[in-house]
């Protein structure tokens, strides 16, 4: 039996870590969120340049095709390579059909000049009103206040939200958020906040992530916020991202439902409509949340983008295979540079 739902959204991404997977080892094991961040991450988007994040970006919208996920906003660091990124991002994006939401993610890690940088690249690539994104921020314990509220600024000239990571380890400084955030944000992670925070926007939910970086559970249930989820970068699986956010919400609380965890995946649409128009035809019985929670390794036949097939068991408008093995280039050139960082 053949069921069919919207094309999927991923909330909260990060394509460039497409490339990641077989990268060198760090200097010395991580023994904590700030140090995974310094000594993976950082290091990983210091190595980037134009070629690997075009790469990389279309591995990752071909693997979201893959998944029935036909839109994804995503949020790109690349300190060496800032002018022109999001650009190569959303070109990508576009030539393998999967809709696509930018954001450069603003930081002070690298001076005033990288903060400056960053929000030139997003003036620049929401400047001609016809691409979705987002204005980024890293997160308000790597920015400056005027960087903040520069960037508070930039979202508003553009009417569009600021994309930040909040709360993710326990010494976010997001207070310094609250005066500027607004009900267009996307506030991603949460796992700190407390009930009471604030904040204004909708909040991301990342469970693989949170677990994967020991972070914690955020509890997003207990926001009064609305909730959607992503997956920080962990390819874009979102059913599996579903089935994920529904076993760690029952874990805490055994009164979850699959139909709680099933409405956040919904929230996407919200945030990307355009998916609404899309379409995804899974080999399954029903497409009821119980159902699917407990039906593991589900995968689209058939996936259509605002009315053309896209995916028919491979993708139809672009080589799979090529855009594999150029990805496995790019891959083997940025491991390179990464392992000659000092």
């Amino acid at each position: 039996m053949t069921v069919s739902t919207p094309g999927l959204v991923c909330a909260h991404h990060h394509l460039y870590s497409a490339l990641a997977r077989g990268m060198p080892a760090p200097p010395r094991t991580p023994g904590g969120f700030q140090e995974i961040l310094e000594l993976v991450w950082w290091r990983l988007d210091l190595a980037l340049d134009l070629e690997a994040i075009e790469w990389s970006a279309k591995l990752g919208a071909l693997e979201a095709l893959e998944r029935g996920t036909t839109a994804i906003i995503d949020h790109h660091e690349s300190p060496n390579a800032i002018e022109g990124s999001l650009s190569v991002i959303a070109g990508a994006c576009q030539e393998v059909g999967v809709r696509i939401s930018c954001a450069y993610g603003v930081t002070d890690r690298h001076g005033p000049e990288g903060a400056a940088a960053g929000l030139a690249e997003n003036d620049r690539f929401l400047g001609d009103g016809e691409r979705e994104g987002y204005v980024g921020l890293h997160a308000a314990f790597t920015c400056s206040d005027d960087t903040i509220a520069a960037a508070a600024e930039l979202a508003r000239k553009h009417d569009v939200g600021v994309h930040v990571h909040v709360a993710e380890g326990d010494a976010d400084t997001w207070q310094r958020l609250v005066d500027h955030s607004d009900d267009d944000w996307l506030i991603v992670h949460g796992v700190h906040l407390p009930d009471d925070h604030g904040l204004r926007g909708t909040l991301v939910h990342n469970p693989r992530s949170n677990m994967n970086n020991s972070v914690g559970y955020a509890r997003p249930a207990r926001f009064d916020l609305p909730i959607a989820l992503g997956t920080d970068g962990i390819g874009a699986d979102m059913l599996e991202e579903f089935r994920l956010a529904y076993a760690a919400a029952r874990a805490d609380d055994v009164t979850a439902t699959p139909d709680r965890a099933w409405g956040w995946l919904q929230n996407g649409w919200d945030l990307m409509p355009t998916a609404l128009d899309d379409r995804v035809f899974w080999a399954v019985e029903s497409a009821d949340p119980w159902h699917l929670a407990f039906t593991p390794g589900t995968s689209p036949l058939e996936v259509e983008v605002d009315g053309e097939v896209v995916w028919d068991g491979e993708p139809t408008l672009v080589d799979g295979d090529e855009i594999r093995a150029k990805a496995t280039e790019a891959a083997t050139k940025l491991h390179a540079r990464l392992a000659a960082l000092d």
